[in-house]
């Protein structure tokens, strides 16, 4: 206890964000240093790097997500194995860094999502126990779950350090990230915490990086640069079915993930129009007109209200021309920028809330939303792993 106390009064603490996505590419580590909590919270980027999976890391964690081919034993088997990744991922930015472990005060881990169960539960491995004792380092982990038991949807949990870090007197902004899943964060100009408004617009790259995966024989894993998109043409009968699909017109709060857009229900629409004679090309095209289309139908739709100033794209989906130039012809009443264009870096932003949202746990702060989650009240998230 006495370690804890000492870090609750620690005013500047350096942290390791370690967060891996439903996109699946790897672990995102970054190395922050943080000072204060809450409102008064200030952060410095020292370092980040992406430590990716192997196509046989990602086919396993694949496979258990997926109901019809996972098991209990390897799910068993991978919460140790990813434990031993991120551990790994932790001790090589430190080092990367040149900053021993023992100067590193904490680690806020997110862990692999494997099935997620709005409202009702949710499952990430990644044994935070198995960080600790690899690095020695106090991990705060195992984020979504409280959320969750307070009756909540257990995510959008972002949202909460973009108010701390993003908040402006003079500008409406929604933060766009395009990552595995869409998701989008509006933070009104002059906002309070009450104000923020978040939820997932639908899926991000997964349905594309899926039907990349499949269409080279496992080859390559995403669509670079947007280049088969461009190579193909929408396909609106493909489109109109995936834009009636109940959770893209939902009222928010809401969430959803792999289980409605992960590999199972992707095979299944590819081989549909497969059989109809439509190419890869046509598919992986109409696929990134529903990430965006979906984007775009939630903000006319619940964001009708508000003027938005700008919006901020993040996520892998930023680095993809295509889905950039579909967003501004969408979104053409308002500015849309990468985050890179601001300023920020893209690929480090969820890293870096992990490592946020450890400090305001171990610092006793309330760290969701209700609003944004739909949980019951506020709550301090994350299991500590002194």
């Amino acid at each position: 206890m006495e370690k804890l106390v000492k870090l609750y009064n620690k005013k500047e603490k350096l942290i390791i964000g370690l967060m891996s996505g439903t996109s699946l590419d790897g672990i995102d580590a970054a190395l922050v240093r943080v000072k204060n909590s809450g409102l008064d919270t200030e952060i410095e980027l020292i370092g980040f790097e992406t430590f990716p999976y192997t196509s046989e890391e990602r086919n396993e964690i694949n496979k258990a997500c997926s109901v019809s081919e996972s098991n209990v034993e390897l799910i068993c088997q991978l919460n140790f194995y990813l434990g031993k990744k991120f551990g790994e991922a932790a001790i090589s930015i430190a080092k990367k860094c040149n900053i021993k472990l023992d100067r590193i005060d904490l680690v806020g881990s997110h862990g692999q999502t494997i099935y997620h169960i709005p409202q009702n539960s949710t499952l990430q491995i990644g044994e935070p126990s198995v960080i600790k004792e690899m690095t020695g380092i106090t991990t705060v982990a195992d984020f979504r779950v409280m959320d969750v038991a307070a009756g909540g949807h257990g995510a959008p949990l972002v949202p909460y350090t973009e108010y701390l870090l993003y908040r402006n007197s003079e500008k409406t902004i929604a933060l766009q990230n395009i990552g595995g899943i869409g998701n989008v964060t509006i933070l009104p100009k002059m906002c309070n915490v009450s104000d923020v408004i978040a939820f997932d617009t639908g899926p991000g790259n997964m349905m594309i990086d899926t039907c990349i995966e499949i269409m080279t024989d496992g080859e390559k894993n995403y669509d670079e640069n947007g280049i088969i998109a461009s190579k193909g043409k929408l396909n609106s009968e493909l489109l109109d079915e995936l834009m009636s699909i109940p959770i893209i017109k939902a009222k928010p709060p809401k969430t959803t993930g792999r289980e409605q857009f992960g590999k199972d229900f992707t095979v299944k629409m590819i081989n549909k129009y497969r059989e109809k004679g439509v190419t890869f090309e046509d598919i992986v095209n109409t696929f990134t007109r529903f990430t965006v289309k979906s984007i775009a139908y939630n903000y006319n739709l619940y964001l009708k209200d508000l003027v938005i100033d700008e919006v901020v794209v993040s996520g892998g989906g930023s680095y993809n021309p295509i889905i950039m130039q579909m967003l501004k012809e969408e979104l053409y009443y308002t500015k849309v920028f990468t985050q890179e264009e601001k300023g920020y870096r893209s690929d480090a932003k969820e890293a870096i809330a992990f490592a946020i949202l450890a400090n305001e746990s171990i610092s006793g702060n309330l760290n969701n939303l209700p609003l944004v989650t739909g949980a019951k009240k506020a709550v301090i998230l994350g299991k500590i792993i002194p």
